[in-house]
């Protein structure tokens, strides 16, 4: 069986995405079709938009969403239609030397399919409507009315949880929530410095004061993002243009800079703001990222005394534990996410979404799938 659906398709580096209609299925044993509810649009897409990323074309983007099980494929016993669900971008085998290393996100499989832009197994499950392949971004193609996945990355949520808000879940809560609790494994009373205040820094701001840190810097060029991370529990704010984050750190800790740093702003000046702030043995992780071929440059002094630095993609993702416990802790009052959602677009509207993101107007526009 085959479904007809509206998405947007990219179809050529650099220019807008055309909403078209498109074929999803027939299912593979382990598939499942889901309704998509809503999708938000991420700073991975637009680097495919511009050529920074590769991806087949054409292609359906999306990579940060949230919708109803719709349909099960054969074999699938975990999920029943009608579930509510967010999807994870990384499935993984278990099987490989690194799932059995507990990196699921360095899976073999994983890894090797990526590139092809296709499902898990490298095949597409997607068509144009002329019947031509069509590919998937990061396993989902998650822009579209409908999109087909191996039920491993359909996680189900609690059925209170307002999708519009779990979409963030799926990727940018998840990699900064996740970079402060799993990756950098905040302790209570330590001193924890964010730079960057877009949707991954101000998720990685409420897992550090989650985890109990004593003090949270929170250092972002535009005093509205500041604002927010105060809100979401930054005791302290930093303008980067206006003073230096790492004497702010070190004036907090007698002189020894932040215990932790998380990175989560994607540009050069960061990552090596991230290495003059922390203290001697203290811990940075990098959430951000540039171009894959660009180059970043440090001080020699500030890699030495015993500093550990760790690259995340994912945060540690658990997705099966971590993504119901998220939405739990949203329902609980514990975790913010509403103010992380600045706008609700239409499919229609996808293109003026992303130039917004692009201008640094948008923590997360959201599309809205009636």
């Amino acid at each position: 069986m085959t479904t007809v659906a509206r998405a947007a398709v990219l179809r050529e580096v650099g220019q807008p995405m055309r909403v078209e209609r498109i074929t999803l299925g027939p299912l593979a044993p382990g598939d499942v079709l889901v309704q998509v509810k809503a999708a938000s649009l991420c700073h991975t897409d637009l680097e495919v938009i511009e050529g920074q990323l590769a991806c087949r074309l054409p292609a359906v983007l999306g990579h940060e969403a949230a919708g109803v099980v719709a349909q099960l494929g054969e074999g699938v016993t975990t999920l029943a239609p009608g579930d509510p669900v967010v999807l994870s971008w990384n499935p993984h085998c278990g099987q490989c030397f690194y799932c059995g290393s507990g990196q699921p996100i360095l899976c073999a499989q994983y890894l090797a399919n990526g590139p092809r832009s296709a499902h898990f197994d490298g095949r597409t499950r997607l068509a144009c409507d002329d019947g031509s392949p069509l590919h998937q971004l990061m396993y989902l193609g998650g822009f579209a009315e409908f999109c087909v996945v191996p039920a491993q990355q359909a996680v189900r949520i609690p059925a209170a949880m307002p999708l519009d808000r779990a979409c963030l879940l799926g990727c940018a809560v998840m990699t900064g929530f996740g970079g402060a609790t799993h990756v950098a494994r905040v302790q209570w009373g330590q001193v924890v410095m964010v730079i960057g205040a877009g949707a991954v820094g101000l998720a990685a701001v409420q897992g550090a004061r989650l985890a109990g840190a004593a003090q949270v810097i929170a250092v972002d060029p535009h005093p509205a993002r500041r604002e927010m991370a105060r809100g979401l529990g930054a005791t302290v704010l930093c303008d980067p243009a206006a003073e230096n984050p790492a004497e702010v750190a070190r004036a907090l800790t007698e002189g020894r800079g932040a215990d932790v740093v998380i990175e989560a702003a994607g540009v050069p000046a960061a990552f090596r703001t991230s290495l003059e702030a922390v203290r001697p043995g203290g811990q940075v992780v990098w959430l951000g990222k540039v171009g894959v071929a660009d180059e970043v440059g440090f001080r020699w002094g500030s890699l030495m005394q015993e500093k550990r630095i760790v690259r995340s993609s994912y945060g540690g993702a658990r997705p099966q534990q971590d993504f119901p416990a998220m939405a739990q802790a949203y329902l609980d009052g514990a975790l913010h996410l509403d103010g992380l959602v600045t706008a609700r677009i239409r499919l229609d509207e996808i293109n003026e979404g992303f130039a917004a993101l692009k201008r640094g107007e948008a923590i997360r526009s959201v599309i809205i799938f009636d």
